[in-house]
C-alpha cells in the first residue's frame, strides 16, 4: 500500500492528537517536525517504510499569516511528492485563531495549490466535549466564549459562531452542514457538500454531536482532496480507507519499544485542564517532599539564578526516583501581570526558553520519559531536543499518544507525550507513566 494520508497540522501537539487517532483507527503514523528536506535522510526514509499516514508538525497557529501559508504550502508540496492520496489541515478542537487567521488563509493557499474548490471544517471532537451545533461550537456545556478560551493568553476566542468567525478570515463564502443533513446520512451530507458548492461556497462549518455525526462526514468526505479540522475526524477516516481499498488491516500500528529513563514533566499551558492537572499532581505527594517546581517569567527575566534552581530542584528529585514536574502554568490573572510587565510575547519567550533548556540538559543526562503540557511549550521543547520524527505510539487519554524519537548518543528512543493544553483527566501526568510502563511489553503484560 502506499501512502494514503498526508497531514498538516498548526503545532506540535494537534499533530500528535491527530496521529493518535489515526493509529487508534488502524493505520501506521509517523510525526515529521518540520517540513523534511526533499532529499531524505537514511534514518527518514526508514521510517517512512510501510507508513500509513504521515503528520507534519508546524508552529503555524499564531504566527504571522504569509508564515503560515508559506510553511503551510511547503508541507504540502512535500506530502504531495511522498504520493499521499488524500490531505488533512488540522487546527485545533476549539478552532484558535484571530480574525485574520490562520485557519482560512492556509485552508485557501491549500486549496488553490490542489486546484480544489471546497473543503469541510469539522474542529469537532465529541469524545472530549468538542461539539459543534448550528455552527456554534460548545467545549462540554459551554459556547466556546464562555470555556475559559476567552482568556486564551495568545489567541482569545470570544466568538462561538464558526461561520461568523472563518467569515472574518477568508473573503469566500462559508456555509453549514446542519445537524438534520447529517442524519441523513453519508450519501445526503455528500449531496448537500455539493449543492453548497454549486453555490461557490468554498468552505463548510460541519455540525457534529457524536461519534456518530463524525462517521456520516467521513463517509461524505473520504475522497475529498482536502479535509480540514480537530482530529476528531481523523480517527473514523481510516474505516473509510478500508472501504475504498487504500488501507489494509495493520497489526499493533502504535506498537513501540520498552521505556527506559528517569521521568519528568514540562508544564507550559494555562488551560483550566492543565491547572487541574499540576494542582492533582503536586497534591498527590507530601509537603515534606515536593516535587513540583513553579516557574516564574518575571524571575526568569532577573537572570540565571532561577533557571538554575529549577534545575538543582530536578536533578535532585530525578536522583530520588519517581517523576518530577516543572511548571510555569499559572491563573489567568498571574499571566496577565507577568504579560502586563514584561510584554506578552517576552514573557511567553522567557518561559519556552527555559523549558526548552530544562528539557536538553535533563534528557542528556538521563531523562528518558518527558510529557509536556502546551503547544508552544511542546514546540519549544522538540525544537531545543532537535527532534526530527516521532513514532506514535498507544493513547493515555483521548487526544494524547505516547510517542517515540530517536536522539544521537542514546541507545533507546527517548519516551515523549506531547499534550495539548485542554486535554486529559486530572490524574493525567501519574496515569500516562502507568500506560507507558506497559508499552512494548509482550502482550502488555504487568510491569
Amino acid at each position: 500500500m502506499s501512502l494514503v494520508l498526508g497531514a498538516i497540522a498548526d503545532d506540535f501537539t494537534g499533530a500528535t492528537d491527530l496521529a493518535n487517532n489515526l493509529v487508534r483507527g488502524g493505520m501506521r503514523c509517523i510525526q515529521m517536525i518540520g517540513v523534511p528536506d526533499a532529499a531524505l535522510t537514511p534514518e527518514q526514509a526508514e521510517a517512512l517504510k510501510g507508513v500509513d499516514a504521515v503528520v507534519v508538525a508546524l508552529k503555524s497557529r499564531s504566527c504571522p499569516v504569509d508564515e503560515a501559508v508559506t510553511d503551510s504550502l511547503a508541507a504540502l508540496d512535500w506530502l504531495k511528492a511522498q504520493g499521499a492520496r488524500q490531505f488533512f489541515f488540522k487546527y485545533c478542537s476549539t478552532f484558535d485563531s484571530t480574525d485574520r487567521g490562520n485557519i482560512g488563509p492556509v485552508s485557501d493557499a491549500l486549496l488553490e495549490r490542489l486546484g480544489a474548490t471546497q473543503t469541510v471544517m469539522v474542529p469537532a471532537f465529541p469524545v472530549n466535549g468538542r461539539t459543534v451545533y448550528q455552527g456554534h461550537l460548545f467545549v462540554g456545556d459551554r459556547l466556546l466564549n464562555d470555556s475559559g478560551m476567552e482568556h486564551h493568553p495568545l489567541n482569545p476566542m470570544d466568538d462561538a459562531d464558526l461561520v461568523r468567525v472563518l467569515s472574518r478570515q477568508t473573503p469566500y463564502p462559508v456555509g453549514l452542514a446542519p445537524r438534520p443533513i447529517l442524519a441523513r446520512g453519508g450519501a445526503a451530507t455528500k449531496a448537500h457538500l455539493g449543492a453548497l458548492k454549486a453555490q461557490g461556497i468554498r468552505h463548510v462549518i460541519c455540525d457534529t454531536l457524536d461519534e456518530g455525526d463524525l462517521e456520516v462526514l467521513a463517509v461524505a468526505v473520504a475522497e475529498t482532496a482536502l479535509v480540514t479540522g480537530g482530529s476528531g475526524l481523523g480517527q473514523v477516516l481510516p474505516a473509510q480507507y478500508r472501504r475504498l481499498g487504500w488501507l489494509g488491516e495493520v497489526a499493533e500500528p502504535g506498537r513501540l519499544a520498552p521505556a527506559s529513563g528517569a521521568a519528568l514533566v514540562l508544564s507550559g499551558s494555562c488551560s483550566r485542564a492543565t491547572l487541574a492537572q499540576v494542582d492533582h499532581f503536586l497534591e498527590s505527594n507530601s509537603l515534606e517532599h515536593p516535587r513540583g517546581f513553579a516557574l516564574d517569567p518575571q524571575a526568569l527575566a532577573e537572570g540565571g539564578d532561577h533557571l538554575a534552581s529549577a534545575l538543582a530542584f530536578a536533578r535532585e528529585k530525578l536522583a530520588d526516583g519517581g517523576p518530577v514536574l516543572v511548571t510555569a502554568s499559572a491563573e489567568p490573572q498571574r499571566v496577565k501581570a507577568a504579560q502586563q510587565a514584561l510584554g506578552t510575547e517576552r514573557a511567553g519567550r522567557l518561559v519556552e526558553e527555559a523549558l526548552g533548556i530544562l528539557a536538553s540538559t535533563l534528557v542528556a543526562e538521563g531523562v528518558g520519559r518527558l510529557i509536556v503540557a502546551g503547544g508552544e511549550s511542546s514546540g519549544a521543547v522538540v525544537s531545543a531536543l532537535g527532534i526530527r520524527q516521532l513514532r506514535i505510539g498507544e493513547q493515555i487519554d483521548p487526544g494524547v499518544p505516547w510517542t517515540q524519537a530517536p536522539l544521537p548518543g542514546r541507545e533507546t528512543p527517548l519516551s515523549l507525550a506531547l499534550k495539548s493544553g485542554n486535554f486529559g483527566g486530572e490524574a493525567f501526568f501519574t496515569q500516562a507513566f502507568e500506560v507507558l510502563s506497559t508499552e512494548g511489553r509482550d502482550d502488555h503484560e504487568p510491569a
